[in-house]
């Protein structure tokens, strides 16, 4: 009976931490939702971004323009790796089922899919080059500024011009269905290069004297 007085004793006196830890990592988290949603809504695809940006912002604090760009490059990794596994699949399988009216489109759309992974994790090895060189001097900054924003612009033309080349509405279940997956890395790509136009523009703030 004393073991389980003290035991409710200890319970009681931890009861304001325990209360104000769940208080402060829910407003932390609402915080953090808040200030995605908010950026969000100034790109073209806003409900795009807060879905694909909700994967990394459960677990994250993000805060700054830096971060925002980071995790949308990587969710636009994700769905960009993610849509060339389905592409190698498919070119794999038209390959068997000889249906050249197939391979030559879904293999040029692979080929750019496949830059477009190859740019966006060049994207990010820079942007964390970028985060890591505070002291350098305007030029060395704008040069690799403008690395981040030259192979993100080209992952999003390398998807763009995979979409292009399945105009209308009307198609085969096949084509309906890469174009919507290649849509998916377009959309999310533009999304992350204004995020880096975002971070881009507050380091230039940040060096100004």
């Amino acid at each position: 009976m004393a073991a389980n007085n003290k035991l409710t004793l200890v319970l009681l006196s931890l009861l304001p931490l325990i209360i104000f830890s769940a208080t402060a990592t829910s407003s932390k988290d609402y915080d953090t939702k808040a200030y995605v949603h908010s950026w969000c809504r100034t790109t073209l695809y806003p409900k795009l971004c807060v879905r694909s940006m909700s994967r990394y912002v459960r677990s994250r604090a993000v805060q700054n323009p830096r971060d925002l760009a980071r995790f949308a490059l990587k969710a636009s990794l994700y769905r960009a790796k993610y849509t060339k596994a389905f592409l190698l699949k498919e070119v794999k399988n038209l390959e068997t089922t000889l249906r050249p009216q197939y391979y030559a489109l879904v293999h040029d759309c692979l080929n750019q899919i496949r830059d477009s992974v190859n740019q966006l994790s060049l994207a990010i090895a820079e942007l964390d080059r970028v985060s890591r060189r505070q002291g350098k001097s305007q030029g060395d900054l704008h040069w690799h500024i403008n690395n981040l924003q030259t192979w993100t612009s080209t992952a999003l033309t390398d998807a763009e011009t995979c979409v292009s080349q399945f105009p209308g509405r009307r198609m085969s279940k096949l084509k309906a269905t890469i174009k919507g997956k290649v849509k998916n890395v377009e959309e999310t790509t533009s999304n992350a290069l204004a995020f880096i136009e975002y971070y881009a523009a507050a380091r230039y703030r940040a060096r100004r004297p």
